[in-house]
C-alpha cells in the first residue's frame, strides 16, 4: 500500500512541476500572421499581414494593410509587449496629414492570436475583434 502512496505522491509531483513548467514558459509569437477584414460597403476583403519578432519582453514588427484606395502599405508597430501569452502593441498610420492610432491586444494560442483593435475616430471610441493566424514557414 505504501508503494502505491508513493507512487501516486511522486506522480503528481511530476504532473505539478510540469505544470508550473509550462506556464513559466511564454507563447511564441514570432513569425508572419494574417487575417482579412470585410471590405468597405461590400466591397472585397482586404487582408492584412503582421510580422512579429521577440526579444525578452520587447516585441517589435511591421503590419501591411490595405489603406485607403487599395494600396497597402507598412506601419512599423510601437510599444510591442509580450506578458506571458499575451501581446500588445500599437499602430500609426497618416492620412491627409491625420495620424490614426489603432491598439492592438490579443492572446496567443498555438498559431493563431485573437483579441481586440481599438480605435478612436472624431472623439468616438471604436473596438472590433480580430483573429491571427499564424502562416507556415516557408522552407
Amino acid at each position: 500500500m505504501k508503494c502505491t502512496q508513493h507512487s501516486l505522491c511522486a506522480v503528481l509531483a511530476l504532473t505539478a512541476a510540469s505544470l508550473a513548467q509550462a506556464q513559466d514558459k511564454k507563447a511564441d509569437p514570432n513569425g508572419t500572421w494574417t487575417w482579412t477584414s470585410p471590405g468597405r460597403n461590400g466591397g472585397p476583403d482586404r487582408k492584412s499581414t503582421l510580422k512579429l519578432k521577440v526579444e525578452g519582453d520587447k516585441l517589435t514588427g511591421t503590419l501591411t494593410a490595405p489603406g485607403r484606395g487599395g494600396q497597402s502599405s507598412d506601419a512599423a508597430i510601437a510599444d510591442g509587449k509580450l506578458k506571458g501569452d499575451e501581446v500588445s502593441f500599437t499602430v500609426t498610420r497618416e492620412f491627409n496629414g491625420n495620424k490614426f492610432t489603432a491598439k492592438y491586444n490579443g492572446k496567443i494560442s498555438g498559431d493563431s492570436i485573437k483579441g481586440k483593435i481599438e480605435t478612436e475616430r472624431n472623439g468616438q471610441s471604436n473596438s472590433r475583434d480580430w483573429e491571427a493566424k499564424r502562416e507556415a514557414e516557408k522552407k
